[in-house]
């Protein structure tokens, strides 16, 4: 075996060797500057001489293992980490970060951020207003959601690397960008409400536990909506100040923060293991805190010491603090209040233990509304139903309305917060053995915490006490905190912290995810806040966010707020591990193997349920946030390629479709154009045509399917760089010209050919066009474009073939573009034979586009010789009726004429240059000036022969062939003709005409162009220097082809009524006739549709695809 290093060096890769000169792409794993002599040394030995041409883009498998163990994981985008990536020595100086495990990095994390303010402010009294049982469904729901996207969510986290971002990197990555930035900025307004959540919870225990006195708005004496107001305004100005603070905190140190995260989750589990230490303590030795009731209404103990209406002192009775908030004077015969008279005074313990059996009082609900009495089940009142209510300050009043579904708003926020152990994926020693376990077993502590304390509230403390939201019947403690051991302000002081902790976590948060959803560049809106710094601007954006939370100044108000866009999240992770699941995409391989799509599906049944069970209007206008990015990022945003599902679900949709349409052709009421546009390139791969495409915008209206071929001429491996400059020239003209389909070039040898491989292969399966555009060639009868002539015959003749529709466009120049506007004017339509019904169903479509749509249309028909032309028109009105087509009818009159010597002459003229060209071996100019005489000498013979008659009357008729339109569509195809058009007898020097014998019917209506014979026995074809003497020789008409003769005359004749009917017609569609079976006579057919269309602007050449398009049945 010889030395690689001696192959390198001698061999085609050896540094004297010129090569293939192909620049090779950079890779990472290999250094590309690398020089040819050392990559023969780099790889001498290791037996991989025969890949060393591939060693730039394809590495070695060791390098890339190499690679791949050593990958770092930084936020998405980093520029800083791919260059250190690139950077060997910053590579070698890299001291990696200590890793964190299961308990510390995620565990820990959840549990901080799933406990907070709902447990420790409202869950005693969504306990005595849902009751045990209600509430603990709401609980059981919320944390059967949660445990099911964290199992969603674990199968993602664990299907490869998941860099920082949490969720909305999950989802991006699952969904695409759309629902990834949709999402994401849900995520992001759900964690800044969070905040503004946290900030409320941490105002609400400072001015109402702990410092009452510092309320700058007092609310003591004020009643009803005067003290709820008060209440809110002291919610507004403390929290504006907190919220100031803690931003400034944010942007000053974001470690401090992080350090004192732990302290925070500390306050958290002490407070906890204090609730359970007092629920215990409460079998043995329930705390005293009584509760006093008038009657059976709750009152607040702020207004009175002792709970009674007199006590005896000495050998007196005295009254007391309450007698004297009920009555006008302290003495026994002064006026009091009604109720207050007919009800005793009684006490009774607050919480009376967990042996009480207080459980079965507290075991269903006690739904309240706004401002009602505060009242305790069992207990005997006298009420009058007509008095009214006074003295409502000395009542515990409720503060809000309370229902069901207000109270799944309100606790849903509090099992929130799994995303925390995701989020940190970048730090974890095993991402994705720490995440499904730790974020699983956080969930399931806390459920257990939650679930626990629904029913240890309910069998401990009196219902009346579990509803008093804010206390004031305990003498305004916090009512978790009376249930603690060994005090109540362990409970207060430890929510305190941890609602700061929580706060500044979120205002921490949200900037970060908002700064990770700019930095993907997928909403151009947020570009300022990209920075790979502090996201200073992102920060500021979350503090007037979530100053808005602090403006409604409510907890109760906010919680829904931020449960619908955290539902929304946790539905799409649901969705996303479906999606992937369903797909069996084959990059869908987690380590997390317990998980399911059935799981996934019902934890978003389940989130979808809970938002439109927390509030309607909420899920609603969550969902219009949503839809909105969802679109804006659609349109505006940058185009990512992440392999999302969204993608995978298209493909397999489309797959689906595509079966579907291969069950058989489409019904004709489902018949509309798919178009194959046939477009021009010049040299440089532009398009010569833009207005064919304009034409294609109006007729399609971005419906159905559009192909834009091209074809470039050379092989393959030689013009592909040509063909995808064309492909990019298509494209750019078609997203111009609003045009939505699918742009496709062909590569062959010739352009014929090309062209026939684009009619043959273009679609897919079911999904192929049924119609053919393509423009008039210009300048078809000069010498060098005479390819494009036979091309355009070609297309004809295949699309005849093909059974395919043909559009043909005469004039494409002057035809308007998509900003142009008919103010008015006439579209005509001149149906000589029928098609199928497309001639009619083309200027329907058009004047769906606001080009056309000013226009009206018109039909004109031709009437033979004994047709009654009265009836035709009325039953041509019908038929469009049935059509439900708006149009007016006209019916054409054509008489039979004689041939005049003006269409003799232009028919000798047309075959005498179709001959010539063949036959005559010209140089290219030589040619043109042959061409030019004979016109110049047929010209100045038209005027000295016949100068009056040179626009003579004309008509034209039809002649029905036998057979359907579908079984011989070649009948179809050609060109009117009179009913006196049976052979002129043939003159001695023309050629025997056929036996009907031996002749089939197919061939005797194809056989009517130029014949072999007759042009070799043509004098003027025989001795070409004859030609000048040819056109004073009348009997020479004789020997004319008499089947091009009467065409040329039909041709002439239809041309002069649609002249006359037509000329300021915005657009003129009519009939195209069908093309010559044989080679002979393609110049020819090329003249008859030159002088059909001749003085007309707009011409649209229309050829059926031999079915019915339209029809009037519903």
């Amino acid at each position: 075996m010889l030395n690689n290093l001696t192959e390198c060096e001698e061999g085609d890769g050896g540094p004297n060797s010129q090569g293939d000169a192909t620049s090779k792409e950079s890779s990472p794993f290999i250094n590309s500057s690398t020089s040819d002599v050392e990559k023969c040394q780099q790889y001498d030995g290791k037996n991989m001489a025969l890949f060393e041409e591939e060693m730039d883009t394809s590495p070695m498998v060791s390098s890339l293992l190499s690679s791949l163990a050593n990958y770092s994981n930084l936020t998405q985008g980093s520029k800083e980490h791919e260059e250190a990536e690139n950077n060997e020595e910053a590579r070698k100086k890299t001291v990696q970060a200590p890793r964190m495990g299961t308990l510390m990095g995620v565990y820990l994390p959840c549990m901080q951020n799933i406990l907070g303010v709902i447990l420790f402010l409202r869950m005693t009294w969504l306990v005595g207003a849902g009751g045990v049982l209600g509430t603990f469904i709401i609980v059981f729901m919320c944390c059967s959601t949660t445990m099911l996207t964290a199992i969603s969510m674990s199968a993602i986290a664990t299907n490869g690397v998941v860099p920082a971002g949490g969720s909305y990197y999950m989802i991006s990555r699952s969904l695409g960008p759309e629902f990834g930035g949709a999402v994401g900025i849900c995520f992001y307004l759900g964690t800044t409400f969070a905040g503004a959540m946290y900030i409320l919870g941490c105002i609400e225990i400072l001015l109402i536990y702990i410092v009452p006195a510092a309320a700058i708005f007092k609310m003591e004496g004020l009643e009803g909506a005067e003290a709820e107001a008060a209440l809110l305004n002291n919610m507004r100005v403390y929290g504006t100040i907190v919220l100031s603070f803690m931003a400034l905190v944010v942007f000053v140190g974001v470690k401090y923060v992080n350090k004192l995260a732990l302290v925070f989750l500390a306050c958290v589990i002490l407070s906890i293991l204090a609730v359970y230490a007092g629920v215990i303590k409460t079998s043995f030795d329930p705390p005293f805190f009584p509760v006093c009731l008038l009657g059976n209404r709750t009152l607040v103990s702020k207004g009175f010491d002792i709970c009674a209406k007199t006590i005896e002192q000495g050998n007196a009775t005295v009254t007391t603090k309450l007698w004297r908030a009920f009555c006008d004077s302290e003495f026994l015969n002064a006026t009091c209040d009604e109720y207050f008279t007919n009800n005793n005074v009684t006490q009774i313990q607050g919480i009376p233990g967990i042996t009480s059996g207080i459980l079965a009082e507290n075991l269903f609900s006690t739904f309240m509304e706004k401002n009602s009495i505060l009242e305790k089940r069992g207990v005997p009142a006298v009420l009058d139903p007509e008095a009214t209510v006074t003295n409502t300050n000395r009542y515990v009043m409720a503060d809000i309305t309370s229902f069901f579904t207000l109270l799944v708003g309100i606790y849903f926020p509090s099992v929130t917060g799994i995303m925390a152990g995701s989020n940190r994926s970048g730090d974890l020693q095993d991402a994705q053995k720490s995440i499904p376990v730790g974020t699983i077993l956080a969930i399931t502590t806390t459920s257990f915490i939650y679930m626990s304390s629904v029913i240890l509230f309910g069998a401990c403390v009196d219902g009346v006490v579990l509803r008093d939201k804010f206390g004031e019947g305990v003498n305004g403690n916090l009512v978790i905190g009376t249930l603690a051991w060994p005090s109540p302000w362990v409970i207060v002081f430890g929510s305190f912290f941890s609602t700061c902790g929580a706060g500044l976590q979120s205002l921490t948060g949200a900037p970060r995810l908002l700064q990770a959803i700019a930095r993907d560049s997928i909403i151009p809106f947020l570009r300022w806040c990209f920075s790979n710094g502090e996201p200073t601007w992102a920060l500021l954006l979350t503090a007037c966010i979530c100053e808005t939370g602090i403006l409604i100044a409510s907890l109760d108000a906010v919680a829904p707020i931020l449960s619908m866009f955290f539902l929304m999240c946790y539905m799409f992770v649901n969705l996303a591990c479906a999606l992937q699941t369903l797909l069996r995409t084959p990059n869908w391989r987690p380590r997390f193997k317990f998980y399911h799509w059935a799981l996934s599906l019902l934890g978003m049944s389940l989130c979808l349920t809970l938002m439109f069970l927390c509030s309607w209007y909420y899920a609603i206008v969550a969902m219009v946030i949503a839809s909105c990015i969802y679109k804006y990022i659609e349109f505006c945003g940058a185009e990512k390629e992440w392999g999302d599902g969204i993608r995978g679900i298209s493909l397999s949709a489309a797959r689906y479709a595509l079966m579907r349409l291969e069950e058989g052709p489409p019904h004709t009421k489902n018949w509309r154009p798919q178009i194959l546009v046939l477009m021009s390139l010049d040299g440089e791969q532009s398009v010569e045509q833009p207005r064919l495409l304009s034409l294609t915008s109006q007729l399609k209206a971005g419906k159905g399917l559009t192909i834009v071929g091209a074809c470039v001429e050379g092989t393959y491996l030689n013009n592909q760089p040509q063909a995808q400059k064309a492909d990019q020239s298509l494209r750019k003209l078609m997203e111009v010209e609003k045009v939505k389909g699918f742009s496709q070039v062909v590569i062959s040898s010739n352009l014929r050919d090309a062209t026939s491989h684009l009619i043959q292969a273009g679609g897919l399966g079911g999904l192929r066009h049924n119609t053919v555009l393509v423009s008039f060639p210009k300048n078809w009868k000069q010498a060098e474009e005479h390819h494009r002539c036979r091309n355009f015959i070609e297309v004809v003749r295949e699309t005849t073939a093909a059974h395919l529709a043909l559009l043909v466009t005469k004039n494409i120049s002057a035809y308007p573009s998509n900003g142009e506007r008919f103010t008015e004017g006439h579209i005509d339509v001149w149906w000589i034979v029928h098609d199928g019904g497309l001639l009619m169903l083309l200027p329907f479509l058009l004047r769906q586009h606001k080009v056309w749509r000013k226009c009206k249309i018109r039909i004109f028909t031709v009437a033979q010789m004994d047709d009654n032309s009265i009836q035709m028109k009325k039953d041509l009105m019908t038929f469009l009726y049935h059509l439900r087509f708006d149009a007016e009818v006209e019916v054409v009159e054509m008489h039979d004429s004689d041939i005049s010597a003006y269409t003799y002459e232009k028919t000798l003229v047309m075959e005498q240059r179709s001959q010539i060209l063949k036959e005559m071996h010209l140089t290219k100019n030589e040619r043109e000036r042959e061409i030019q005489s004979i016109t110049d000498v047929s010209r100045g013979s038209i005027r000295r022969k016949n100068p009056s008659n040179l626009h003579p009357q004309r008509s034209i008729a039809e002649e029905s062939v036998g057979g359907s339109g579908e079984e011989k569509p070649e009948e179809e195809v050609q060109l009117i003709q009179g009913k006196n058009a049976t052979p002129t007898p043939t003159s001695p020097t023309s050629p025997t005409a056929p036996t009907p014998a031996a002749v089939t019917p197919g061939e005797e209506v194809q056989m009517t162009w130029t014949d072999e014979t007759e042009k070799t026995n043509n004098p003027a074809v025989a001795n070409p220097e004859s030609v000048k003497d040819m056109f004073n020789m009348k009997p020479e008409w004789e020997n004319l082809n008499q089947s091009n003769v009467r065409r040329m005359h039909h041709a002439q004749e239809l041309n002069g009524v649609i002249v006359k009917k037509s000329k300021e017609a915005k657009l003129v569609l009519l009939n195209m006739p069908g093309p010559p079976k044989n080679r002979n006579g393609e110049e020819n057919y090329m003249e008859f549709l030159e002088v059909l269309t001749e003085g007309l602007n707009r011409v649209l050449l229309v050829r059926g695809g031999g079915r019915e398009v339209i029809t009037i049945y519903s």
